[in-house]
């Protein structure tokens, strides 16, 4: 037998028997590479799961179909400092026992009405008490809010997929559409399409 087709040969079950553990994914492990927080596939996919509730699939694709979750995951990775990650992984395990108390099941087994009910309580409850209108475009609840661990995951977890949806591809190429010129010449108009005062 050739040597050079035996060394092929044994390269090639070597590198799929290096990558069939991974390929397997039984032990809980998590999909991506984390350097900095540490999830099990269970709390990814219930990650996941929230952020297809903030945006689900209707015409157009959900959360899942543009992989969202995974962007979140990677944005608090590798953009959030220790103290904010560990208030997420804290917000996780409170997020994960408040539904456990209210429905007697995960977040993921529940219907999909269920699911945004826990989602608007958690929005209503950071609404502000005094009645006055929130402005428009804040990032996150009051101020007195942001240490509550529950309510940085959920804010974390919104602000991110909406941030990922508005700058994903599908978001930039299909449903914004965009004149490189604002406004334009028509050289010729018909003057009776002329709306004068």
């Amino acid at each position: 037998m050739n040597r050079r087709t035996v060394i092929k040969n044994l390269a090639l079950v070597l590198s799929g028997a290096v990558l069939l553990p991974s390929c397997l994914h039984s032990d809980g492990a998590t999909f991506i590479q984390l350097k900095h927080i540490q999830l099990n596939a269970g709390q990814e996919k219930l990650i996941g799961d929230i952020c297809e509730t903030i945006i689900p699939k209707t015409a157009t694709p959900g959360a899942k179909d543009l992989k969202l979750p995974a962007f979140v995951l990677k944005m608090l990775d590798d953009c959030y400092n220790k103290k904010d990650q560990e208030a997420f992984l804290a917000g996780l395990v409170k997020f994960t026992d408040m539904v456990k108390a209210k429905y007697n099941s995960s977040f993921s087994d529940l219907s999909v009405k269920d699911r945004e009910a826990v989602l608007a309580g958690i929005e209503n409850s950071a609404k502000p008490d005094n009645g006055a209108k929130a402005p428009a475009r804040r990032r996150r609840p009051q101020k007195h809010l942001q240490d509550d661990p529950l309510m940085a995951f959920y804010w974390d977890i919104k602000q991110q997929t909406i941030f990922a949806y508005t700058t994903s591809q599908y978001f930039m190429t299909k449903l914004v559409f965009y004149d490189m010129v604002p406004g334009r010449y028509i050289v010729h108009y018909p003057v009776s399409k002329l709306k004068l005062a």
